[in-house]
């Protein structure tokens, strides 16, 4: 008897938000190189659990991967006759059921876990983010945290962006400028962030904008920096009107509404109203 342990897999693709499809032999008939309910994963990259191997195996990857491309999200059911259809000396039938059970995750650092930090990671919980939130001070993260939050308290927030994947997304809302202004550089410096927002004024950014020369940084680099951030249409001062606000700018950047990493137009004509207590 197999024990293919997929149900683990699982878990820990969809705990790293990592898209797959669950492959199922639903129905057999005659000779095949496994029976009905038999399971595998399928990711872009991998292939956990096996249905038999063998071109049927090759050709249900190769669907799976397809849904995966496509970013399908309804079941499909295939059926294969194992010896015309696939070249297999099996001779049987088998039907298959592919299934998306974890869709991609955008992957999002966020730095500060002050008031506009924790009304914002409320809001995203409910959209396709696995949030990496970074801080110093332990005492300012809430006791629970919504499932796909990981709480790093560090006490070298600038050298946590080194060991982040490529195309994150990076929020920074610190309660300390000069911190901020930090974070800012080395995440420029990676220079593969999908998308940069920081919170402050235009005051602000002028200031980090003239910093940023200094050190030698570009303008077209610096342009990467989305500061003041959030959608213009969306006004209020409270944490939680921010934080939708913000929301809906990041929503437009991974739907392709927004150039990765470059301010919407609305967004350079929206003032951050709580640019001095931004954390």
């Amino acid at each position: 008897m197999f024990k293919d342990n997929w149900i683990q897999t699982l878990v820990e693709l969809e705990q790293k938000g990592e898209a797959c499809v669950l492959v199922t032999v639903i129905e057999h008939k005659g000779s095949t190189p496994r029976d009905s309910g038999t399971k595998m994963l399928v990711t872009r990259t991998g292939c956990y659990a096996t249905i038999g191997g063998g071109h049927l195996e090759y050709k249900a990857m190769e669907l799976a991967r397809e849904m995966l491309v496509k970013g399908e999200r309804q079941l499909r059911i295939e059926r294969f006759n194992l010896g015309a259809s696939l070249g297999q000396c099996c001779g049987g039938m088998a039907t298959l059921m592919l299934e998306p059970v974890v869709q991609d995750k955008h992957h999002l650092v966020l730095f500060g876990a002050g008031h506009v930090a924790k009304a914002l990671v409320s809001v995203l919980a409910g959209l396709p983010f696995r949030i990496t939130w970074i801080d110093e001070r332990e005492d300012q993260f809430p006791a629970r945290l919504p499932e796909g939050v990981t709480r790093v308290v560090s006490d070298d927030p600038v050298g946590e962006v080194d060991d982040q994947p490529a195309n994150s997304f990076y929020l920074v809302m610190t309660h300390n400028h000069q911190l901020d202004f930090e974070l800012a550089a080395r995440i420029l410096k990676r220079g593969d962030a999908r998308y940069f927002g920081m919170i402050g004024s235009h005051t602000k950014r002028k200031r980090f904008e003239y910093r940023l020369r200094e050190r030698d940084f570009d303008q077209q680099t610096v342009d990467r920096m989305v500061c003041p951030i959030g959608l213009a249409e969306v006004g209020g001062k409270h944490p939680a009107e921010i934080a939708v606000s913000v929301a809906g700018q990041l929503i437009a950047c991974y739907q392709g509404d927004a150039k990765p990493g470059l301010s919407p137009l609305s967004a350079a004509k929206h003032a951050d109203p709580v640019s001095a207590p931004h954390s």
